[in-house]
């Protein structure tokens, strides 16, 4: 019979072994031990094997289930509380919030950009340059070339 060793079947063997190695251990160095120790040390063992018993709790390892419930999530508390329309508008203000700031935050952005446009179109337009110089090759080149040296 071909036996195959999961992952926590070897962990188990692997704790299992090294606590046969430490108990034998234990047990090897316990007869050099004077009567009054060893039998404290008895004594505590049962204690402690009491007490064990006393807080042991079985526990059940339960299988994985796997729950299908639809195709698709929801967000709430579930289906027979009452309320509904009330948790619906509790529910719909963050959404609505969240749809003002992107609203006002895309007018600003607008306002903004819009004011920089102006200024630069008054700044071209209160200059004593005509606009077409600054499409001009020579007039870029002649601007690179007598540029103040700072």
């Amino acid at each position: 019979m071909n036996t195959v060793q999961t992952p926590s079947t070897q962990a188990e063997a692997a704790a299992e072994r090294f606590a046969l190695r430490v108990t034998a251990r234990l047990s090897s160095g316990a007869d050099e031990l004077p009567y009054d120790i060893s039998e404290r040390l008895r004594a505590s063992r049962m204690q402690a094997l009491d007490k064990r018993k006393k807080d042991t709790v079985p526990v059940r390892l339960a299988a994985p289930v796997v729950v299908h419930a639809g195709g698709s999530a929801t967000l709430g508390r579930g289906g027979n509380e009452g309320g509904g329309w009330w948790n619906a508008l509790v529910s719909a203000v963050p959404l609505m919030a969240l749809v003002v700031g992107l609203v006002v935050i895309n007018i600003a952005q607008d306002e903004s950009s819009a004011n920089d446009l102006a200024e630069v179109d008054a700044a071209l337009l209160t200059d004593d340059l005509p606009p077409a110089a600054y499409a001009d090759p020579g007039f870029v080149q002649f601007l690179k070339t007598s540029a103040p040296s700072n």
